[in-house]
């Protein structure tokens, strides 16, 4: 039976049996408490992640010391700091838990490793994530030009599940806007 990384990739390419076991083999399965980071700021970012449960979160801390939430990544999506995983440099962004989380968790190195192998990877991998770069640039694009309400009712219809999975005080973070304006307009919309 296909691991999970496998099938999520074989929903974008077919994958031939005997590359499952390569691709099993240069994995790790990891566990995350909610609040816990998976990669904290400052470093080069070495991992990529498919997420199996729960959701993740990337943040920044800004200038004034406050969290400004860029994105939120739910089951079956990958995640990383991509510019710092692809170019190595290092990342201002943090990867958190927005809830209690099961990664699966390929090394840059083994990553290599395995492009070398199975020479079709990389187009797949880099093809998967610059679709969800664009992906996530068309739901921020949605918020352009609305007010604050506007991109709460947005985001509500957008990411239900995401909306009530997690911290209002990450929503207004996402939404930039304040933990008690998200609550007037919250009150408001009722």
């Amino acid at each position: 039976m296909a691991s999970q990384l496998v099938s999520f990739l074989q929903q974008h390419q077919a994958i031939p049996e005997t590359d499952e076991p390569l691709i099993d083999a240069a994995t790790e399965r990891r566990f995350y408490k909610k609040g816990e980071p998976l990669f904290v700021a400052g470093k080069i970012c070495r991992e990529l992640f498919l997420v199996c449960n729960g959701i993740l979160r990337i943040m920044v801390i800004n200038e004034a010391g406050n969290e400004v939430t860029y994105f939120f990544i739910r089951e079956g999506r990958l995640c990383s700091i991509l510019n710092s995983f692809n170019n190595g440099i290092i990342a201002k962004e943090n990867i958190l838990a927005v809830s209690n989380v099961e990664v699966i968790v390929l090394t840059r190195a083994k990553l290599n490793k395995l492009f070398k192998q199975l020479p079709y990877l990389k187009p797949l991998i880099n093809q998967i994530t610059h679709q969800a770069l664009l992906d996530k640039i068309a739901v921020r694009n949605e918020y352009l030009g609305q007010d604050a309400a506007a991109r709460y009712t947005t985001f509500v219809s957008q990411q239900p599940d995401t909306a009530r999975e997690i911290p209002l005080s990450d929503i207004a973070s996402y939404l930039e806007i304040t933990p008690q304006s998200l609550s007037r307009i919250r009150k408001n919309i009722r």
